[in-house]
């Protein structure tokens, strides 16, 4: 066989589809979608947002860039995903954080979380979750200084999250109202939750995400909150359940890609994020609690997997046994 015409005998495994999504327009559908809730976040907290989004975006996409460079790969800076990383990014940390520090984020979420496990598709954990723990680890005075909303009624330069406030007293808890339009203090990802709810509806409209994760983590945050007699829309307002269940859970390579996995895989998050919560020492528990189901994402699909085509075999199985019977 001709060498020339070999090649055309090799086949990608499945499914095989023709679609016009590549990962450049899912990407940017997610930045779009995140776009309403940036704004917001600029009208509470000022013009500096868009300064630090700028830094956490442009310095990924730098750091994914040197490397290709330096490791002699083809270009990914065009697909957006260090971009979106990026983004995501400055939607988990105060936005008076030190500039310098979410450079360190970046470097931690595309060099070490993304390229060193082998580039996009490869990773195994959330990239701008892991970078956010980190920091929060090695950052914790900066990481949990959170800015006062310019439209607070405060002469306050900084000041506790609404979930800071429950678990800890030491003021007055904001409305659902104000959680719901967002004028209240923590990250981008904690502001305005109707933003983040218009962002995350879109991408299910597009078809960009699945409904199936979102809805199992929110509705699982909503029941244990009602079981220990807390109220239940202030724990789905509040924090980042919003940014974490439309934005973050629906990862595709951190995540099942099997409609059971993604059950399993938001209903596991809503119960850690609500453990952290309810009996740990930090407010919140979102970030926590995805990158421990991210740990647990290939057992989950592994499990689903078999629950697919186990009863399958095991009906061809019988079939055959009935037949020798015969």
């Amino acid at each position: 066989m001709e060498k020339k015409y070999y090649n055309n005998l090799i086949v990608s495994s499945s499914p095989h589809m023709v679609s016009n999504e590549n990962t450049q327009r899912i990407m940017g559908m997610v930045i779009l979608a995140l776009l309403p809730s940036l704004c917001v976040s600029t009208y509470v907290f000022g013009p500096r947002v868009l300064i630090l989004t700028a830094v956490c975006m442009v310095s990924a996409v730098l750091f994914e860039y040197l490397w290709n460079v330096l490791m002699k790969k083809p270009q990914t800076v065009g697909d957006l995903s260090a971009a979106l990383t990026g983004l995501l990014i400055a939607f988990n940390v105060p936005s008076n954080l030190p500039y310098y520090i979410a450079i360190i984020g970046s470097f931690i979420a595309i060099i070490i979380v993304k390229q060193l496990f082998g580039g996009l598709g490869h990773n195994l954990f959330n990239p701008a979750i892991t970078a956010r723990i980190v920091l929060f680890i090695a950052f914790a005075t900066q990481m949990t200084t959170w800015p006062v909303p310019r439209t607070a009624a405060t002469d306050a330069i900084t000041g506790p999250t609404p979930l800071g406030i429950l678990k800890n007293g030491g003021g007055e808890l904001p409305s659902n109202m104000d959680l719901f339009l967002g004028t209240v203090g923590g990250s981008m990802g904690e502001v305005s939750a109707i933003a983040l709810i218009i962002g995350g509806l879109f991408l299910i409209w597009r078809k960009v995400i699945s409904p199936i994760t979102p809805l199992c983590f929110i509705a699982t945050v909503f029941i244990i909150a009602l079981i220990a007699g807390e109220d239940p829309v202030f724990h789905i307002l509040a924090g980042g359940v919003m940014l974490g269940a439309f934005f973050m859970a629906t990862d595709y390579v951190t995540t099942p890609l099997l409609p059971w996995g993604k059950v399993i895989f938001g209903v596991g998050c809503g119960i850690m994020t609500m453990l952290i919560r309810l009996f740990g020492s930090y407010p919140e528990g979102v970030s926590f609690g995805i990158l421990l189901m991210n740990i647990l994402t290939p057992h989950i699909e592994n499990f689903c997997t078999n629950r697919l085509y186990k009863p399958k075999k095991e009906k061809k199985a019988k079939k055959g046994g009935a037949e020798d019977a015969e």
